[in-house]
């Protein structure tokens, strides 16, 4: 997404603390590399609450991260929060399916863009 849509501001957290600081696990790493991505400069992160006020939409991997991320909505805050993909995308560290959940994502990110560049503005 950062290459099709740059001027938008992306990044990405979890919303449990276990591995805040490390870089993506090694085999997704492989995976993103054989598709022409390097992603070995991220570091994971924590989602907080001042992330509804840092972005204009939150996409959560599945139900049960939407549901987390809902959790820390502040008072009033209007961010929209929803679903990445049209169902939840598999957890590559528990199928093993990384080329599978990187199918999906980048699937994902490309009707992202495409619904968001061609909805009229104003």
């Amino acid at each position: 997404m950062r290459r099709a849509a740059p001027q938008w501001t992306i990044d990405s957290a979890g919303t449990g603390g276990w591995h805040v600081g490390d870089e993506p696990y090694a085999l997704m790493q492989a995976t993103t590399l054989a598709r022409g991505i390097d992603i070995s400069g991220l570091r994971a992160r924590q989602f907080t609450a001042a992330d509804f006020d840092r972005f204009d939409l939150i996409l959560a991997m599945d139900a049960q991260n939407a549901a987390d991320i809902e959790a820390q909505r502040p008072a009033g805050n209007t961010t929209a929060v929803r679903l990445f993909a049209e169902n939840d995308v598999p957890d590559p560290y528990y199928t093993r399916d990384f080329a599978g959940a990187l199918e999906i994502i980048e699937q994902a990110a490309a009707k992202l863009i495409r619904d968001t560049t061609a909805a009229p503005s104003g």
